[in-house]
């Protein structure tokens, strides 16, 4: 079935341009054009497309209140355009916190190496966007969510048994949805699990999450849930334009608890702070539990990701052996596979996020599928999840 899309821009040019790169990949077709948001707005309710790719600067209405009026209306998978500028990457995570998935810089040559691999890439953003369309126009479920899925779990009907009644925790975490939060909901639909969390007894130093597509409303979510006093240091790898992850590492700190900081070559890990990854570059932890220090190294050209999240998670499992509590998100492709299996096989804990909360099931499927993750968890529990295997 083709992939309908609205175009939304106000240069003719760049409307153009998009339009003939979804249309030459025939499961896509660009169903409309609009030169603003609210434009784009009455023809969303129109068309009903399966996916809009969308500007932030127009007049008349702006890209982001146009997603926030989508959003009200028909809420669709919408993939910003934005510049590679600090105004530029704070006016994209704005979009993405009004209901927007994911993004991409305007400048085709800033996402890729060549013309052919940017084109491709634009077009398999839109086909993997459109997967979302049904989630978030599905009608809330009125029964009673499965609980998250654990490789070591009880039976399933015992499962269900144990969600026969709601905890005080979370019907206090329902309450507390924000509107962004509650149209992210809406996207995989399941009402709240209940199911409770029992801690495994393993003991960490160190906790790393990987990420890419739908990564910093993700990561958002959960770190914004870690109270002040978390013991542990944390890693964070987004995959994220360079002029980028420093916007959003301050946007986290501003949101958080916990401190959250761009990463920089020399840091030394303390608890209950978050190192974010710098874009274009490789993070990578060396020295002692206790005393490791990180290490920015140049991306390298041959290097698919950068930041990766196999080479970041790859030099924990030599620093940490056994002590690392590790999370795989939402993203494209299998990025930290790799490194989540060299985390398992020194007896470190992987956990996964499941399909319907992803924006992109990509690598968290990619890491299920291995075997290497023990619970595929949805993202609104990831938290609640944490803090119990943590002891808080």
């Amino acid at each position: 079935m083709t992939v309908k899309v609205l175009v939304v821009d106000d240069s003719s040019f760049f409307r153009r341009r998009v339009s003939e790169i979804i249309n030459a990949d025939p499961r896509l077709e660009v169903i409309g054009n609009a030169v603003n948001g609210k434009e784009a707005v009455e023809l969303v309710q129109k068309l009903q497309p399966d996916v809009i790719t969308m500007d932030i600067e127009m007049p008349v209405m702006d890209g982001i209140t146009a997603v926030r009026e989508i959003m009200k209306v028909l809420p669709t998978p919408i993939l910003m355009f934005s510049s590679l500028t600090q105004e530029g990457a704070k006016a994209t995570l704005d979009a993405l916190d009004a209901g927007a998935l994911d993004f991409l810089p305007k400048k085709f040559e800033d996402i890729a190496r060549n013309r052919d691999e940017a084109i491709s890439l634009l077009q398999k953003r839109v086909g993997e966007l459109a997967r979302k369309r049904m989630f978030m126009r599905r009608p809330p479920r009125t029964a009673p969510a499965v609980a998250p899925v654990s490789r070591h779990s009880a039976p399933v009907n015992a499962a269900v048994t144990r969600e026969a009644a709601l905890t005080t925790t979370a019907r206090t975490s329902a309450a507390r949805v924000t509107p962004t939060s509650t149209t992210r909901q809406t996207m995989h639909s399941a009402a709240k699990p209940t199911a409770r969390f029992k801690a495994s007894g393993k003991k960490y130093q160190l906790m790393a999450i990987g990420t890419s597509t739908g990564g910093p409303v993700a990561l958002q979510k959960i770190l914004t849930q870690l109270p002040v006093n978390f013991p542990y240091p944390i890693v964070l790898v987004q995959h994220m334009p360079a002029t980028f992850t420093a916007a959003f590492a301050a946007r986290l700190n501003n949101l958080s608890k916990i401190s959250v900081k761009e990463a920089e070559d020399g840091d030394t890990l303390r608890a209950g702070v978050a190192y974010l990854a710098p874009g274009g570059k490789q993070m990578m932890l060396e020295g002692r539990p206790g005393s490791a220090r990180l290490r920015i190294l140049d991306g390298g050209d041959r290097m698919n990701y950068k930041p990766c999240v196999d080479v970041t998670f790859g030099s924990a499992a030599k620093v940490y052996n056994d002590k690392v509590l590790s999370m795989i998100l939402t993203g494209m492709g299998a990025d930290g596979r790799e490194g989540a299996r060299m985390l398992k096989t020194h007896g470190s804990t992987v956990w996964a996020q499941d399909e319907d909360s992803c924006v992109v099931y990509g690598m968290p499927q990619a890491v299920a599928k291995a075997g290497i993750s023990t619970e595929d968890l949805p993202l609104e529990r990831f938290a609640e999840r944490i803090l119990v295997e943590v002891g808080l």
